[in-house]
């Protein structure tokens, strides 16, 4: 379904790497949790706008989704069901992105974890 070897945008990936400074929560762990509140909170990506995947940060999928592989992949497929794996690896790239908009200005470990609860 996904690519074995996925990545970000260098924003998100910054992102990502300030929050872990701020709280201890390492980058796949808050993309797995950025991703899911923007599915929860309705957001759908838009094929036809054009998103980079420029970051650095490569990692293989067991890594950035863990025991939440099959959920997400499964949650892809079903919203997004005419996209193919490339695609797929984009709108989860998507969602981490907007997902992690209400994250990343966390400045503690409790700011974090309240911010997940609203």
């Amino acid at each position: 379904m996904l690519p074995n070897r996925m990545q970000l945008s260098k924003v998100v990936e910054e992102q990502l790497k300030r929050l872990k400074s701020q709280t201890g929560i390492t980058p796949n762990i808050s993309a797995r949790i950025a991703f899911f509140k923007s599915i929860e909170s309705g957001y759908r990506f838009d094929p036809s706008i054009s998103y980079k995947l420029d970051g650095t940060l490569t990692l293989d999928k067991v890594t950035w989704l863990g025991k939440t592989q099959q959920i997400t992949e499964l949650l892809l497929r079903l919203n997004y069901q005419e996209l193919d794996e490339k695609h797929l690896q984009v709108a989860w790239a998507a969602h981490v992105e907007h997902g992690i908009s209400s994250l990343r200005n966390q400045k503690t470990l409790a700011d974090f974890c309240q911010s997940i609860l609203l």
